[in-house]
């Protein structure tokens, strides 16, 4: 009985560490309550997700994405995901007035009002989230738009 009940542990870890693995990061997202969109469809090669939500997002190389300003992903992309929110965000910045700036903290508090919150550090920025619908195009580092 003993030998059953750890296969039985053996085989529930194996089956949420696949299901995990083969769940694409905008299907995770959207899962937790967050737009799709926030990461590329063309650069993602994989992520990890730990059972304490840190999530590291690993990417083909460093890349540029245009939404409403133009977005740097780094080739990992490191944060604590929550239902709604990206919290303590490393390897992403956001193109603010010429100047690249971190962005910190990318929270959803209420998807009825449509709105997505972006800290950057120096400020708070409120995009409507039908921006981060589909996940965008990243092009190559040092490309213009």
């Amino acid at each position: 009985i003993a030998m059953a009940k750890i296969y039985t542990l053996f085989l529930s870890i194996f089956l949420f560490s696949f299901t995990i693995s083969s769940t694409s990061i905008h299907e995770l997202l959207r899962s937790r309550g967050l737009p799709a969109g926030l990461f590329p469809k063309n650069a993602v090669k994989s992520y990890d997700l730990d059972e304490n939500g840190h999530l590291q997002v690993y990417l083909d190389s460093p890349c540029v994405a245009k939404f409403e300003t133009r977005v740097f992903f780094d080739s990992v992309v490191r944060a604590n995901l929550s239902y709604g929110g990206l919290i303590g965000v490393e390897g992403l910045s956001q193109e603010e007035l010429f100047l690249w700036l971190p962005v910190k903290d990318i929270i959803v508090y209420d998807p009825s009002s449509g709105l997505i919150l972006f800290d950057i550090g120096l400020a708070h920025k409120q995009m409507s989230l039908s921006l981060f619908e589909e996940p965008p195009i990243c092009n190559p580092q040092g490309t213009l738009f």
